[in-house]
């Protein structure tokens, strides 16, 4: 069983199955003291790790949602994740660690929770080993189940 902590609180345990959604919790980087906007900057494609080489000043965009209409506030780098750089050729592949892997599909994503039987199906890895490393007693970058 893993224990989640959300804003320092512990919850409740839980044994999470391939069938439990799974995203980025943002909390998770705050509360370990981690620049999660390095940690972006790193899973850029080629293109524009070099323009931002320098800076990782990218502000908060609002993004309109196509479908809903729904403006919501997004991180820069994120926004060029999931627009960009998530469709290049080579973002998701055979090489890529199992965690950065899990870490780009939920960025392509906009981190909407994923199972790890729908990561399996986007990253190519057998679900079952996906689990295996997200539910482990460690944290890999704040990949962590959905608590409700």
């Amino acid at each position: 069983m893993a224990e989640i902590s959300l804003s320092g609180k512990h919850l409740s345990r839980i044994r999470p199955t391939i069938d439990t959604p799974f995203q980025i919790n943002r909390r998770w980087w705050e509360q370990t003291g981690r620049n999660l906007r390095v940690e972006l900057w790193h899973h850029l494609c080629p293109e524009h790790r070099a323009a931002f080489a320098d800076h990782l000043d990218i502000e908060t965009i609002d993004w309109v949602d196509p479908e809903t209409a729904e403006v919501t506030q997004m991180d820069g780098l994120e926004h060029l994740i999931r627009e960009h750089c998530s469709h290049q050729e080579g973002y998701l592949h055979p090489e890529l660690p199992l965690v950065d892997a899990v870490f780009r599909a939920l960025l392509a994503n906009g981190n909407m929770p994923l199972t790890p039987r729908q990561l399996s199906g986007l990253i190519g890895r057998p679900a079952e080993r996906i689990l295996q490393t997200l539910a482990g007693r460690e944290v890999y970058k704040g990949l962590q189940p959905v608590v409700e």
